[in-house]
């Protein structure tokens, strides 16, 4: 069999490629170590935002934003500081994204048809100055459908290949070496897994059942990063953001392991930044689990009273949905690996909701009928479930019973009724008055000034411990693993780069494996709704840079 192309990973990023590749008439092998029924990837499981700049959805929603603030916006939260080595592609990679998505990445998409929400969300908030860290104003678009909705044109894409004999798809084929030719990358050899029937997302055997060789021109490593595996976090773990977690959920399948990097740099292919990634604070545990310590992050909005494992209030600006890695950085310090939101019934109805496709069935499966009913009272189905039956969740119609149950729950005793109270009644009295000096009061009227977090994602500043807004509810949260933030550096084409900055000839990557561009296009922090989309970019852009190559 002659293949031009092989690509080793079917997640987004490898569809993009693989579709890219096919449309230039070149004939692709798709090799995947898991099932069929995972196809797509993390991306499948996502909630499906996407990072854009100026769109018709944010105009109507009043909202000015521009390239130039987008790109102030990416540099003061990347921090780039390894000018001429590690950041030297990632930076150029950061701006030709950015420019894609204040350019035709809505466009692009829209031709194969997807759609997104009308209300635009403000994910990563900043808190800081105007060059700090965060999106000035809301960037997160949602796809209609979430993540099923946006693996769903590319999958599309690569079926018809399939039926026009350019496409050949592989599953349960995992790669164990890149092959070589006096330096030229010019195959793959690995094993053929024992076939599974498991669900999307499930573990999957590692039974080795036979072996295979095959042959390219090009190889495109589109693999994912290193969610799942816990070891390889830990020994990554960058001492800036405390001690590495004893104890963490997983916010991605098993087979998010990392193996391809290392087989890559096997063969010559450089991982720079490895001491950047991106962990979520707000995780909780899944009372209906699919993987192995399956986690679900809450997206929270700016209102719950945010403590630490021994009952004191975060300061500054680490407030729910402001800056993930700082809170991080603030968890870690504290010498727990957990943290505590307290909120009302009336902050949980209109601010909380859950980070992941399956978590959202209403934006799913297309129902405006059912996203309409968020608007009723209560919370929505998915977050009353965890109310119901998650661990990490205490009900109670008084503090001292809350408290008392968040004790239980830890079985600590680290929790002091009387420190928890002042603290909340210094909040409550913040809303005498329409100022104050408490800046999470603040930063809550604020976001109210924007129509789509008025609408639907801010409750009205209320006083915590009034029994009116009750009952009170006490979160558990975890730390959540989830995206690899370095990885292969490439050049702007895709290539992957030896240690001596030259491309390794015949080898290309894409998506998470490759820091979803030149090794970290990310920095330090992300903007959020830029992972899927940086694998939607830098699949694009490999994809067509090969059909370029083959000529």
């Amino acid at each position: 069999m002659n293949f031009d192309v092989i690509v080793v990973g079917a997640g987004i990023a490898g569809l993009v490629a693989t579709a890219e590749i096919a449309d230039g008439g070149k004939k692709v092998l798709l090799l995947d170590q898991e099932p069929e029924g995972s196809l797509g990837g993390q991306a499948w499981w996502s909630f499906g935002g996407l990072f854009l700049v100026d769109s018709p959805e944010q105009r109507r929603m009043g909202i000015k934003d521009s390239k130039e603030l987008a790109w102030q916006d990416w540099l003061g939260t990347a921090g780039f500081d390894r000018h001429d080595d590690e950041d030297y592609w990632a930076k150029k990679w950061a701006e030709a994204y950015v420019e894609f998505a204040a350019g035709e990445k809505r466009s692009w998409l829209k031709g194969m048809g997807v759609k997104f929400f009308p209300v635009v969300g403000w994910a990563e908030r900043g808190g800081y100055l105007a060059e700090g860290h965060g999106n000035s104003v809301p960037r997160f678009h949602i796809v209609w459908g979430t993540g099923p909705g946006i693996v769903e044109p590319f999958e599309r894409r690569v079926r018809d290949h399939m039926k026009n004999g350019l496409v050949e798809y592989r599953p349960r084929h995992r790669v164990d070496e890149l092959l070589t030719n006096n330096g030229s990358i010019t195959g793959v050899k690995g094993s053929i897994l024992a076939p599974s029937n498991v669900e999307r997302g499930q573990e999957s055997s590692r039974e080795v059942v036979d072996h295979f060789t095959f042959q390219a021109k090009v190889v495109v490593v589109s693999s994912g990063g290193i969610g799942a595996n816990f070891d390889l976090i830990r020994k990554n773990w960058p001492s800036r953001l405390g001690e590495p977690p004893k104890n963490m959920i997983s916010g991605v399948p098993a087979h998010v392991d990392g193996r391809m990097l290392e087989i890559t740099e096997n063969v010559g292919g450089r991982i720079v930044n490895r001491d950047r990634m991106w962990h979520y604070t707000e995780g909780i545990k899944n009372w209906n689990s699919i993987w192995k310590d399956h986690g679900i992050r809450i997206l929270p909005g700016p209102s719950s009273i945010w403590l630490d494992a021994e009952g004191r209030r975060f300061p500054t600006p680490n407030f729910p949905g402001f800056d993930t890695l700082g809170t991080l950085e603030a968890i870690q310090k504290t010498g727990y690996d957990y943290s505590w939101f307290i909120l009302t019934q009336k902050i949980i109805e209109k601010e909380f909701a859950l980070s992941g496709s399956e978590q959202n069935p209403d934006l799913t499966g297309k129902s405006i009928k059912k996203v309409l009913a968020r608007a009723l009272p209560g919370a929505t189905e998915p977050v009353q479930a965890f109310m119901d039956k998650g661990e990490d969740f205490v009900v109670a119609n008084n503090l001292g019973d809350l408290v008392e149950g968040m004790n239980k729950l830890t079985d600590e005793n680290l929790l002091n009724l009387d420190d928890i109270e002042r603290q909340i009644k210094a909040r409550d009295m913040a809303l005498n008055n329409k100022f104050s000096k408490d800046l999470q009061v603040t930063a809550i009227r604020g976001a109210r000034k924007y129509l789509g977090d008025k609408l639907i994602r801010v409750a009205p500043p209320h006083k915590i411990l009034d029994p009116k807004n009750g009952p009170l509810i006490a979160v558990r949260i975890n730390i959540l693993s989830r995206k690899t933030l370095g990885g292969l550096q490439t050049d702007l084409n895709g290539r992957v780069l030896n240690e001596s900055g030259e491309p390794v000839p015949g080898l290309y990557a894409a998506g998470e494996v490759s820091g979803f561009g030149g090794g970290g296009l990310h920095g330090y922090r992300a903007l959020e709704g830029t992972f899927v989309g940086g694998c939607l970019f830098s699949g694009r852009v490999a994809g067509r840079a090969i059909v370029e190559e083959l000529g």
